[in-house]
């Protein structure tokens, strides 16, 4: 009686457990994840290799039609004026045109000044309002390759064409040299230099530039070079 009072009031014995299935459950969910993660990482690395393919393919293209390839978003837009150093236009269109259109774009343009003039046959340069706008134009391109930066090259530019009609005086250049933190010897000695061949040289390779971009487009630039 007693035993089996015993065995009645023992529990039920638990099976063990299954660890197997146990261990199946708890890695069933990693599965989905990792497909996914391997979805993604196939999808992006296609999308990347579709996108070098499609750029390449558009430089090759424009290459194919003489075109530039495209350049990236960082590079600055080039910005060119042509202009004379004696001309009342040329005054008009800095202060006018070229000057708020830098004050707004600055570092986003690479601004340059070229000049108007007609290469003649004993290696010189004609200017349309004499050899003394000539100087002018050498002395500005000078202030050019000596001081990239426009904030000293086309003030100093601007300052010179105010009173375009006093150039190439000494002390025009002198005055407009200080007010822009350029060394007056240093413009003297470029616009001098090789007796005057290496400025004169300048000049040509700035006619030629202003002439090509003219017969690119033919606006009216200076009467058509007069």
């Amino acid at each position: 009686m007693d035993e089996k009072q015993q065995q009645r009031q023992q529990p039920p014995a638990m099976s063990p457990p299954i660890r197997g299935v146990c261990h199946n459950r708890r890695n069933r969910p990693l599965l989905p994840l990792l497909l996914i993660a391997a979805f993604m990482y196939c999808f992006y690395h296609l999308h990347s290799l579709s996108q070098f393919k499609t750029d390449r393919w558009a430089d090759r293209l424009a290459a194919a039609h003489g075109a530039q390839p495209v350049q990236p978003a960082t590079a600055k837009v080039p910005l060119e004026a042509h202009i004379m150093s004696k001309c009342p236009d040329a005054r008009d269109c800095l202060r006018d045109l070229i000057l708020p259109a830098m004050q707004k774009a600055h570092d986003k343009v690479n601004f340059t000044l070229s000049f108007i003039g007609r290469p003649t046959d004993n290696d010189g340069v004609a200017c349309k309002h004499g050899p003394e706008e000539c100087l002018g134009n050498i002395i500005e391109l000078c202030a050019q390759e000596l001081y990239p930066d426009p904030k000293s090259f086309l003030g100093f530019t601007m300052c010179m064409t105010r009173d375009y009609r006093h150039i190439p005086q000494r002390s025009l250049v002198e005055d407009c040299a200080l007010e822009h933190a350029l060394d007056f010897d240093e413009l003297n000695k470029c616009a001098t230099k090789d007796d005057g061949g290496y400025g004169v040289g300048m000049l040509r390779s700035s006619v030629r530039r202003s002439s090509e971009v003219h017969r690119a487009n033919p606006l009216d630039l200076s009467e058509s070079i007069y």
